[in-house]
């Protein structure tokens, strides 16, 4: 006796619920997409259509006035003391010398435990340097007269688990910020060596950093090797605004003077302008030559002018407003690696693969 063919019904397909995770993603990209149309409606006119009435800048004549020599390697970092005469350098030899710029005299000269010392600082009261590099350490020296040998002063206040990319002085000799190879910046009480705050939100390498110019100084801004600007509020420890649109990684972030906006300069070989109260990037410096990345930069005490060094052994000079380069400064026989304006912005130095700083007027 034949059996009846029983037909089995096909399985019930079951759509995936969405997870939580892509539903919280979904609505923050909506929410990203929100805040986008929004700065864009805000965006009501370029600031080089907005500055086209505004003069040009006349034709510069800036010349190496003065040339320092004694690095037996690629000078790294430099910084202007406040007096606006004397000069710290730091170099691959593992030296740091604090120069006379008027006379070219070398005052000091400190050598360091390590090579490539990447990070030099001169503090407010113009009596002590730091400085920092693969050691992981910054650490900071007195500049006594009657001390014979200032390396004796050494301090070491902070200690990272990377090389130190940067330090700054905050306004006052009793704390200083570093940046670093692990990502992080930190805070640290001189007189104690203990962390202060401790600040985390780059991805990669933190390469630069640069406190506001404010009285106050409660914000910083870093850059690094993850492509990213970060405004960062020093009493929380947290990051309030967050700026991308470089293609390579930011190897230099400088204030404008007034402390409402700041430049990067990048691999890329652009250097771009960010304003805070806008929350976007509001010029960008390039042009269709220069395609070597830029390392350094600085603006000049009014801010009409940025100063940019650049892999090419050059430095060029940008009009912030109109986003133009006014001029081009030669001199150096190997990249340009760092570069300030004095304090009183009467003179350019800046320090290079070569060995040498030199001080333009």
């Amino acid at each position: 006796m034949a059996m009846a063919a029983t037909e089995v019904e096909p399985p019930v397909q079951v759509e995936p619920t969405p997870s939580v995770t892509d539903t919280l993603k979904a609505e923050v990209e909506a929410l990203k997409k929100k805040l986008e149309e929004e700065r864009i409606k805000l965006n009501d006119v370029e600031l080089s259509h907005a500055a086209s009435k505004v003069d040009s800048i006349p034709a510069m004549n800036m010349k190496v006035r003065r040339m320092l020599k004694g690095h037996q390697g690629k000078v790294l970092c430099m910084d202007w003391c406040g007096d606006r005469r004397r000069v710290v350098s730091s170099s691959q030899d593992g030296k740091m010398i604090v120069w006379d710029a008027f006379t070219t005299n070398k005052e000091h000269a400190i050598t360091m435990p390590t090579t490539w010392v990447m990070a030099c600082s001169y503090s407010p009261s113009e009596t002590h340097v730091a400085c920092g590099g693969l050691d992981n350490k910054c650490s900071v020296y007195t500049l006594n007269k009657d001390e014979v040998d200032v390396s004796q002063t050494r301090h070491t206040v902070a200690i990272h688990t990377s090389y130190l990319s940067s330090c700054q002085f905050t306004n006052s000799d009793q704390q200083i910020l570093t940046s670093s190879g692990d990502g992080t910046c930190s805070l640290w009480d001189v007189e104690s060596s203990s962390i202060i705050q401790s600040f985390h939100g780059h991805s990669a390498d933190v390469t630069s950093l640069h406190l506001s110019p404010s009285e106050q100084g409660n914000t910083f801004v870093s850059a690094g090797a993850d492509k990213l600007c970060m405004i960062w509020d020093i009493r929380t420890g947290q990051y309030v605004q967050q700026f991308e649109g470089h293609d390579g990684d930011i190897n230099s972030v400088k204030y404008y003077p007034s402390g409402d906006a700041f430049a990067s300069a990048s691999d890329d070989a652009t250097c771009r302008l960010y304003d805070l109260r806008a929350d976007r990037e509001v010029n960008c410096f390039t042009k269709a030559s220069i395609i070597f990345p830029a390392t350094c930069l600085d603006f000049s005490v009014s801010g009409r002018l940025l100063f940019a060094g650049y892999n090419d052994y050059t430095i060029n000079v940008w009009d912030t407003l109109k986003g133009t380069r006014c001029a081009i400064l030669f001199g150096h026989e190997n990249r340009v690696s760092c570069l300030g304006i004095s304090p009183d912005g009467c003179a350019l130095c800046t320090g290079s693969w070569d060995f040498t700083l030199r001080v333009w007027a």
